[in-house]
């Protein structure tokens, strides 16, 4: 983080003091470089990684720059996914009441009616760009009147087809805007339409330092669809380790709720379509450990950000290798020893193949696979011994234990070795698709 506090960036007394009831006392690296800058009216394009901090480096001085008196909606955010659209007004939120400003997400897969009023009364919108389109032709409201415009993740908008529709809505917007453009990339395409979009910009590049390799256990189970949740069970254990479980969409986690519930273990669902404070209180309740196994989608791999996880389990593969590498990031953190599980069935091997042949776990992978259904493989590599990671024994022995398996730790030991003293096993879900 940087010496300098957000009042010494130019932000205002009020956004600086909702920042630091929330916790955030110093700006990170890109929030330093940008803020100005944005706060100056200044066009910006900003390369910055997923995790360095990009959504406040826009949002807090955005805030500073509307006016709760101004015509609605005043800034216009896009977005290339609902789990981004929603991570970012969760995080803004209590930032924009400090100035009485309403903020709403846009995004497809729920009711157009009342998303429309909410868009229509807020002062900022964050939206996916075919919802949007929608809402406009139905001229639920305009964008006459924005002041500020804002693409995040815009290379990976270009990745999912979205140009021709990011084209048209920033024709609809006024040419006097002050345009925001932040990506992973400002090279080829993304870098072309950065130019496009933008006015006399300050470029900025964030860069984060190298840091140290996690620590983390690399396992793949075969599995079939009926072995499926015992084997989540299995590794689950009894102990009070936290646990990150990934499935695939919003039902898919409401599912599992439901089927763990079946096994004796308590179950909280949460996701997208839960209220603000029914997800902050899940949340919450996975940090102090009052649940110990938090069942989400992607977004949580870009989302949540808690220290302690020791373990990540794929009950669904990643669709991509990006998704493996946000999921399994959330454990081995801060030092910490972590495991990352990975189920896979029959029908999943091919794109896992080709999936681990780029994270260089194929050896585990198909030694995992190659195995008979009811053994363990180890990876037989200088990784350390066993069960689990770090010798520790897996949740009293449970006898589910021996499922076919093979583990590959980054950068040293293992850990997250479900041995703890056994009590209720409780389960949030985070699904927001």
């Amino acid at each position: 983080m940087s010496t300098q506090s957000f009042a010494d960036l130019g932000v205002s007394s009020a956004v600086s003091h909702a920042l630091k009831e929330r916790g955030f006392t110093a700006p990170f690296a890109i929030q330093t470089k940008v803020i100005g800058d944005v706060l100056a009216g200044k066009d910006v394009l900003a390369k910055s990684p997923t995790g360095s901090g990009k959504t406040l480096a826009f949002m807090v001085p955005l805030i500073d720059l509307i006016s709760a008196e101004d015509p609605r909606p005043s800034a216009l955010i896009l977005a290339p996914t609902r789990e981004l659209a929603t991570q970012i007004v969760d995080e803004s939120y209590p930032i924009a009441h400090a100035r009485a400003l309403k903020v709403t997400a846009v995004y497809g897969g729920v009711g157009l009616e009342k998303q429309a009023r909410t868009a229509a009364k807020s002062h900022i919108v964050v939206a996916t760009p075919g919802r949007l389109e929608d809402l406009l032709r139905r001229r639920a409201f305009n964008l006459e009147n924005i002041k500020v415009l804002v693409l995040d993740e815009a290379d990976r908008m270009l990745d999912m087809g979205f140009r021709p529709a990011v084209d048209r809505v920033v024709a609809l917007c006024p040419k006097d805007r002050q345009t925001l453009f932040f990506s992973a990339t400002l090279d080829g395409e993304a870098g072309k339409i950065a130019m496009e979009y933008t006015t006399d910009a300050a470029r900025h590049e964030h860069i984060p330092p190298p840091q140290k390799a996690p620590d983390i256990e690399h396992r793949f189970v075969k599995v079939t669809n009926d072995t499926r949740v015992a084997s989540l069970v299995s590794e689950l254990g009894s102990g009070h380790d936290l646990n990150l479980v990934f499935v695939r969409t919003k039902r898919g986690a409401d599912r599992l709720v439901k089927r763990l519930a079946g096994e004796n273990v308590q179950a909280a669902a949460m996701h997208g379509n839960k209220s603000q404070r029914q997800r902050e209180r899940a949340l919450a309740d996975f940090e102090k450990g009052k649940v110990t196994t938090l069942v989400a989608t992607d977004v949580a791999a870009r989302g949540i950000h808690v220290d302690g996880i020791s373990k990540v389990i794929n009950f669904d593969p990643p669709g991509q290798t990006e998704d493996y590498v946000h999921r399994t990031g959330r454990t081995g953190r801060a030092g910490e020893r972590g495991v990352a599980v990975t189920f896979v069935s029959q029908d999943q091997l091919g794109e896992m193949k080709k999936m681990t042949r780029q994270l260089k776990l194929s050896d585990e992978l198909q030694a995992a696979v190659g195995d008979s259904p009811h053994q363990s493989h180890r990876s037989g590599k200088p990784n350390g011994g066993g069960q689990n990671g770090g010798g520790k024994p897996n949740g009293g022995g449970n006898p589910n234990r021996g499922r076919p398996s093979n583990k590959k730790r980054s950068g040293g030991g293992s850990g997250g070795g479900n041995g703890r003293s056994s009590g209720p096993r409780n389960v949030a879900s985070a699904g927001s698709r």
